[in-house]
């Protein structure tokens, strides 16, 4: 064991960035779908714009790094309000026409994007002072991906205790399970939708700027995102941040060791992991929050 863990090292650390990356991005889809019942199949292209804003505002410097992220959560916002906006017409209407909808803004969204950045995938280039490998474990791995493990790692248990352990989480639970009661206790509960929504929006869009250095800009890239996210919102649990921590982490795992051991079968293995969970756990890893 000691001895394949050894070799499969970089393989192991590169899925938990990559799990990391994963749920910055489907964390915001789980609350939205498990606490607001939208299904918003626009998530991807949010992760895409932040990527976007990335390769366009980045100029090598942690500032300008910082300056795209900020960026990125106002454009992400601001595309979880319009959403938000767009999808409440539609909320008695079942998942169907929510799913047509956002999916009409992916392909919109999409192809606004590709005309103005071109058809190819764009390397994003991490900061300078961030670029180059360090020694771990006997092993190089580069700085920027352990800089982003710990900084998705804060971002997780930031969205936990925000969700789960604060007043403000509760009031959300509240407005979940009780609309009309709270709504009595004079709270503005349009507010708390479309704060909820945006929150979602702007952790993809985040997610999109910090994670465009390890999977970048490009057409298609949305819909890979996407998929994944639908994945571990499956295996971890519909609104539940600790389902989507979990659920991102093994789906992390199971794609980049699956690419690394067993190219052929990765795709095989992802979908396979998610069938499996599914017949042991049904309601996923985790179990979920009241719906609405």
């Amino acid at each position: 064991m000691s001895r394949w863990l050894d070799g499969n090292f970089v393989s192991v650390v590169d899925g938990v960035a990559f799990g990391l990356l994963l749920f910055t991005i489907a964390v915001g889809l789980s609350l939205v779908f498990g606490m607001m019942d939208v299904l918003n199949l626009a998530h991807g292209t949010l992760y895409l714009a932040g990527a976007y804003v990335a390769y366009a505002l980045s100029d090598g410097t942690v500032t300008g790094l910082l300056l795209a992220l900020l960026a990125g959560v106002l454009v992400g916002t601001a595309g979880g309000a319009a959403l938000t906006f767009l999808t409440q017409p539609l909320a008695h209407r079942g998942h169907l026409d929510q799913a047509v909808l956002t999916l009409g803004i992916t392909f919109i969204v999409a192809d606004l994007l590709a005309a103005a950045f071109g058809g190819d995938v764009l390397p994003t280039d991490p900061p300078t002072a961030l670029r180059g490998t360090v020694g771990l474990l006997g092993h190089s791995y580069p700085v920027y991906r352990l800089v982003f493990i710990a900084v998705a790692a804060g971002l997780a248990l930031l969205v936990y205790l925000v969700f789960e352990r604060s007043s403000l989480g509760a009031l959300v639970r509240a407005t979940v399970a009780d609309r009309d009661m709270v709504r009595a206790l004079g709270v503005d509960i349009r507010k708390v939708l479309y704060g909820v929504f945006a929150a979602g929006a702007a952790l993809a869009t985040a997610g999109g700027v910090l994670g465009a250095p390890i999977l970048g800009p490009g057409p298609g890239v949305d819909e890979t995102v996407l998929v994944l996210s639908l994945v571990v919102v499956v295996v971890g649990g519909l609104g539940s941040v600790r389902g989507a921590l979990a659920g991102a982490l093994l789906i992390g795992q199971v794609q980049t060791l699956g690419v690394a051991l067993l190219p052929e079968y990765a795709s095989f293995l992802l979908f396979g992991t998610m069938l499996l969970v599914l017949v042991v756990r049904p309601q996923g890893l985790v179990a979920p929050a009241v719906r609405a």
